[in-house]
């Protein structure tokens, strides 16, 4: 693939630090420049191999970038592109990383600065770990990144973001808002939901005696409150609609175990060990 010349990552934390790891580690762009608010964490980036520089100033950085990567919380994610923008050269690219894409696409494209496009990505991989403390180059390998389309979508701005992920992920696709935010809720923001419930559901004293499936069930109950929150309030709708076919299910398994269905129960449990065995493959 063509070199870029500068690929600027707003954020530096877990997937902006992975992510200018991993473009840096397949020579993938001729400078990677980080933006972040804190000196610190542009020196222990530059430390750790994430980034060639840094600066705390959001216009220095993306000034002569020909792809901004917003790598923040969703919350954050339209203000600053809005304000990026308008330090940018025309031709120049705005992309983000956030898990949901609906109210974020719908906010910037065709909204910014004459010359300037923004593309929704969003890489699936990442853990219920933080910061750039966590940050590794293999984080997006085998994993998939999922490019948002509309009609109003850059047909160039989109080949050069595909460009972007394809050498660091197994596979790039690209989907429409609603199929993504769909796909999203149900894959990950309901069972991120379902396992904050769980804990919040057990008393401090079963908590003592947990053993290691409750622990693996919840893991991602450690994530970032601060982060999750405002993934969960951006795709609410998409969200309520999983949780509908959720409670579905849910009731289904309660009402064979109440009647005491062993033959419903033995073929609920079947059919989900099954579907569950498949992903392996995958």
């Amino acid at each position: 693939m063509k070199l870029l010349d500068r690929v600027t990552i707003v954020g530096l934390g877990l997937i902006g630090g992975s992510l200018g790891m991993a473009l840096r580690r397949k020579r993938l762009a001729r400078e990677v420049v980080g933006v972040s608010r804190r000196t610190a964490t542009i020196a222990q980036a530059k430390r750790r191999g994430a980034i060639d520089r840094g600066t705390t100033s959001l216009e220095a950085g993306v000034r002569d970038a020909d792809i901004v990567v917003l790598a923040t919380p969703v919350d954050r994610i339209v203000p600053l592109a809005k304000r990026a923008a308008r330090a940018m050269r025309r031709g120049a690219i705005v992309t983000d990383v956030g898990s949901t894409k609906g109210e974020i696409v719908r906010a910037l494209e065709g909204r910014l600065p004459s010359g300037v496009v923004f593309v929704g990505a969003h890489p699936l991989a990442g853990s219920e770990q933080r910061g750039l403390a966590a940050a590794r180059p293999d984080l997006f390998d085998g994993s998939r990144c999922i490019l948002t389309a509309t009609r109003r979508t850059s047909r160039r701005a989109l080949r050069i973001i595909r460009r972007l992920w394809q050498p660091l992920v197994r596979r790039v696709l690209v989907m429409d808002l609603p199929t993504h935010d769909r796909l999203l809720a149900a894959v990950s923001h309901v069972p991120h939901l379902v396992a904050f419930a769980l804990v919040h559901a057990a008393t401090p004293s079963e908590l003592r005696m947990v053993p290691p499936s409750f622990l693996e069930a919840t893991r991602v109950a450690k994530s970032d409150p601060d982060l999750w929150d405002d993934i969960l309030l951006s795709n609410r709708g998409a969200i309520r609609s999983a949780m509908d076919r959720f409670d579905i299910s849910w009731r289904t398994f309660r009402a064979a175990l109440t009647r005491g269905n062993h033959r419903a129960l033995a073929h609920l449990l079947r059919r989900a060990s099954i579907r569950r065995r498949s992903l392996d493959a995958c």
